[in-house]
């Protein structure tokens, strides 16, 4: 806002809603992910259509009887159900003016492409590669972090630990983390004491028992077989447990990928700066850690990481809430990242209002370009 930048001119800016958006959920996350996106665009001032995965759509309707309770009027949130089609109609849609979404790779790229194509705007939260690189002097109970940071959620999280980069010495530590892992129990996540919970499909299953053969048959060390992991009660599971590779290099199958499961890959370098080269050069970009007990080596990772989201002795670096999650490089497609200020400045648009009261004789202007100031 200006006010009088002329003789009785003022300009205002505001934002203002968009009118309906739309947000497609994964799996993973049923009820977190849904409540990035509706809260910040309904408050906002728009109408909302939510699909949730197909696979874990309960959540998502819990959610919304619950908006409904709060008060949320009818109409305001919508949940919608289905697969490709329905993301078809969301994508296509021409009063539907947003998409947000979360997921693979592959789809969120389609998304991306057909949303935009359609003018909607769309950011898209897509897969990672996420790093811990572990200096000689990480402090204690880094190996601890690092293990949950891995096997936590079974692996199925965009911010899973997935790769750590052992500095010099540091390779020292690779035994405390099997030890780590040797120790979590594997079940249902409805049974106590349980860690790490099945996948979310048998299919994902094979998939992630595949990329393990496969690593192996690449040159990888299996230092921890989770695979064929057995559950009392639950023999025909989803389960793989915690497994550890090390020996890999980056074009073994296990770094290339993103493989969504309890997998942790262990790559070895000499120097800091290697480990900062390596981790610049994957194409994902959503988090990253340091950990070492040297300021001047934290603060080097810091500046010269290309990575949008980066923890100092901190595993899993999301922001909270008034913050944004801001991945960055081929972890997102679009360019305004989720919830915080950023998810406001998505899910609005800027009106800007230029006025001329005149109080004092002046006239409204001519042929001319005002001019500041002038009487």
């Amino acid at each position: 806002t200006l006010g009088n930048l002329s003789d009785g001119l003022d300009c205002v800016s505001y934002r203002q809603p968009l009118g309906v958006c739309a947000g497609i959920a994964p799996f993973n996350f049923p009820a977190m992910i849904p409540l990035w996106m509706f809260p910040v665009a309904c408050t906002a001032g728009n109408t909302f259509v939510m699909k949730p995965s197909e696979k874990t759509p309960g959540a998502c309707l819990m959610l919304a009887n619950l908006a409904q309770e709060a008060g949320l009027p009818d109409g305001v949130l919508n949940v919608v159900h289905g697969a490709k089609d329905t993301v078809d109609f969301l994508c296509d849609a021409p009063d539907i003016r947003a998409i947000s979404f979360v997921g693979s790779n592959v789809a969120g790229e389609y998304i991306h492409a057909r949303g935009t194509a359609n003018g909607k705007r769309v950011q898209a939260n897509l897969g990672a590669k996420n790093h811990a690189v572990i200096l000689p002097d990480a402090p204690e109970g880094a190996a601890k972090a690092l293990a949950g940071a891995a096997f936590g959620a079974a692996g199925q999280r965009c911010m899973a630990l997935s790769a750590v980069v052992f500095v010099g010495d540091a390779k020292a530590m690779l035994p405390e983390i099997i030890a780590e892992a040797k120790g979590y129990k594997v079940g249902s996540g409805f049974d106590e004491g349980v860690d790490v919970g099945p996948l979310i499909s048998k299919e994902s299953k094979d998939r992630v028992e595949s990329i393990i053969s496969r690593s192996v048959e690449e040159g990888a060390k299996l230092e921890l077989d989770g695979r064929e992991t057995d559950v009392h009660g639950y023999e025909t599971g989803n389960f793989v447990g915690p497994t550890v590779l090390s020996n890999i290099d980056v074009e073994n199958i296990a770094y290339k990928e993103e493989i969504f499961g309890s997998v942790l890959v262990c790559l070895e370098v000499d120097t800091l700066d290697e480990a900062i080269e390596l981790v610049n050069s994957n194409p994902y970009g959503n988090g990253t850690g340091i950990f070492t007990q040297s300021g001047a080596c934290a603060r080097k990772f810091v500046h010269e990481i290309d990575v949008g989201q980066v923890g100092v002795n901190v595993p899993i670096p999301v922001p909270l809430p008034f913050f944004s999650f801001t991945g960055s490089r081929g972890s997102i497609r679009g360019d305004v990242h989720f919830y915080g200020k950023q998810g406001v400045q998505f899910y609005t648009q800027i009106k800007t209002v230029t006025s001329s009261w005149q109080y004092s004789g002046s006239d409204l202007g001519g042929a001319t370009m005002p001019i500041l100031g002038k009487k």
